[in-house]
């Protein structure tokens, strides 16, 4: 065993080889009882995958770190060869620090909690969980209309709070302007058929107004906004075909749908039981003329 020892000294390219050998195998068992550790502390598959991936890359750049360092002896070079290294491993974990990151600004900055109702990168709907990496929300709209959950959980990279807008529909003020448009026939009763539509809209709409209001003066203290009109508001534009109403007010962003149908369904029972002097509009063709039909009929 001596004699082996003692050969092996005797050759230094041998003992560098085995030397450096050694280095590799040591590199590659710290890398495989990280990407286990990682395994094993991780529950989220995509997190733990990321994780592993960056590991497998950091251990492969630090093996031709140490393979450059060894074979050079260098230490100028070794110190090019660190500066590469952290820049490898910034480039390969960026999505995750940027999610790290964005959840810290989120926390921070306030940019959106659990139970608001948010839209970003598209995706419209409830935040119900914000964690260390991904926003979980539960998502609105798509395939079904208005406000409605479509039934899908969605998990978000929190880094897309750098990368876009991100509109939410609840944080300071919990209510959203919303309108719809009502077509009157010429030849209604107009002044009637406003007083109708204000009148149901303000008894409606009066709780909304009400906190809205309140809640609307600490918006303009605390941004720089101008003042804005919560009551409802009536505008009236003449068409080819009727006269349109359009109907404008504020509501909690929660109930929205379910009050534009109370609306709807109050205003239409209200025009019906005018006997007529106040009547809905639909699309009408008119004949100006009837053409001539001239039949020859010979027997």
């Amino acid at each position: 065993m001596n004699h082996i020892n003692n050969w092996i000294l005797e050759n230094p390219t041998l003992y560098s080889i085995i030397k450096y050998a050694m280095i590799v195998v040591f590199v590659l068992l710290i890398i495989q009882l990280l990407r286990r550790f990682l395994k094993k502390n991780i529950s989220n598959s995509s997190a733990r995958y990321k994780s592993q991936k960056g590991i497998e890359f950091i251990g492969y750049v630090l093996l031709v770190i140490l393979s450059f360092s060894y074979f050079t002896g260098n230490i100028k070079d070794f110190t090019l060869a660190i500066g590469l290294f952290s820049a490898g491993i910034a480039f390969t974990l960026q999505e995750l620090i940027l999610s790290i990151a964005g959840s810290i600004y989120i926390f921070v900055v306030k940019v959106y909690k659990p139970g608001d109702r948010i839209e970003i990168n598209g995706i419209k709907g409830d935040v119900i969980d914000v964690d260390s990496i991904y926003t979980t929300m539960m998502e609105i709209g798509q395939w079904v209309s208005s406000d409605n959950y479509s039934g899908r959980i969605v998990k978000l990279s929190n880094a897309f709070v750098f990368k876009g807008p991100i509109y939410n529909y609840s944080q300071d003020f919990p209510f959203i302007w919303d309108e719809f448009n009502l077509p009157i026939k010429y030849g209604s009763d107009i002044e009637l058929a406003k007083s109708i539509v204000i009148e149901i809209a303000s008894k409606s709409l009066s709780d909304f107004t009400a906190n809205s209001k309140a809640q609307w003066k600490e918006i303009v203290n605390k941004y720089y906004v101008e003042d804005a009109q919560v009551e409802p508001t009536l505008a009236i534009t003449l068409t080819d075909n009727w006269v349109q109403f359009n109907l404008r007010y504020i509501v909690n962003y929660k109930k929205r749908r379910i009050t534009k149908h109370e609306l709807n369904d109050s205003i239409r029972k209200a025009i019906e039981s005018t006997n007529g002097k106040v009547t809905l509009a639909s699309t009408t063709i008119e004949l100006v003329k009837i053409p001539e039909i001239k039949v020859d009929v010979t027997k």
